[in-house]
């Protein structure tokens, strides 16, 4: 039996990969953090071998769950700062 599967994308997918653009002097929020995190994890295809993982039973790879891990952990170490820095999407606060 072969059973045809596919991933769905819609709802607010796309909202949460695009990034928000902050109004000159608009202090970033934590949500717009978040959303920067999830952004950075997709493009990593963590949710391709999350998927994966569920209907084989073939574990995502350790480095591939560890970068999540690490992308998650500094969203919330930055989201808890009491000013955000403006350049919050720099590559030199996220782990690559």
């Amino acid at each position: 039996m072969n059973m045809g599967l596919r991933v769905i994308e819609g709802g607010l997918a796309a909202c949460v990969a695009k990034p928000a653009d902050l109004a000159e002097g608009e202090m970033p929020s934590r949500d717009d953090v978040l959303r920067e995190a999830e952004r950075r994890i997709r493009s990593t295809g963590y949710e391709t071998w999350r998927n994966r993982e569920t209907m084989t039973g073939i574990p995502v790879p350790r480095e591939i769950r560890y970068l999540a891990m690490q992308i998650g952990f500094v969203a919330e170490a930055i989201a808890r700062l009491a000013d955000i820095p403006a350049d919050y999407r720099s590559d030199f606060y996220w782990p690559a």
